[in-house]
């Protein structure tokens, strides 16, 4: 990177932070802000209408949770219309599903606005060549996400039976009732529990009912 100057947007709907995040950078010249957006609609409106003073952004640090048009969102549409930006999600927010959301929609590394002023220089650096940067717990949020996602498409590696105990199990019956309402033992029923919860990847039986009322196979009320 010597020698190269590397334009960035800030994408925040916090001004202290916009402001905190270009006061820094103005003190490394390997990074330039060209530029900052109050949301995502702004920014690709801003962007459509030609960047900014005719600049267009080679990096973009990009707020998660932003009203009207969200970090995920908005890294969806700025990649569709220009594939070669570099996006950072920079947030206070660690849940599994956003990363793996953020990520699936081209999002280069997942920063948590905790990381030191270093740090973040150094996802920045990455970013420019490909290389995603996260921290441990980025990276196991990640990998928690990526799992339960696989534990949410996988519907063909149950069978009839274990479907019928899912369902029940989502309707609030103790293994006792499940056994009854199918004619088997408790013993039988506790092996397709512990065989469901094997499969989908869960902990216990109230994340089997959240998977059930997910998938839409219970009938609401």
């Amino acid at each position: 990177m010597t020698g190269t100057t590397w334009k960035v947007l800030i994408v925040d709907d916090h001004e202290m932070v916009r402001m905190g995040l270009r006061t820094y950078l103005m003190l490394d010249s390997r990074f330039e802000v060209i530029g900052e957006a109050g949301g995502g609609k702004e920014a690709v409106a801003k962007l459509e209408q030609g960047g900014f003073d005719g600049q267009m952004p080679q990096i973009v640090l990009m707020d998660l949770m932003m009203p009207e048009m969200n970090g995920v969102e908005t890294t969806r549409e700025l990649l569709a219309r220009y594939p070669g930006l570099k996006i950072i999600i920079l947030t206070s927010f660690l849940e599994d599903e956003k990363v793996v959301e953020a990520i699936e929609a081209g999002a280069v590394s997942y920063v948590l606005k905790t990381v030191s002023a270093d740090e973040l220089i150094y996802a920045m650096q990455g970013a420019v060549k490909n290389m995603p940067v996260m921290s441990g717990d980025v990276s196991q949020a990640l990998t928690r996400g990526l799992r339960k996602r696989s534990a949410s498409t996988e519907v063909e590696g149950l069978t009839e039976r274990e479907r019928e105990v899912l369902l029940l199990i989502a309707e609030g019956l103790s293994n006792k009732e499940i056994g009854d309402e199918l004619h088997i033992s408790i013993k039988t029923v506790k092996t397709h529990v512990s065989n469901l919860l094997m499969k989908c990847e869960l902990e216990d039986r109230t994340q089997l009912a959240i998977f059930a009322h997910r998938k839409g196979w219970v009938k609401e009320a």
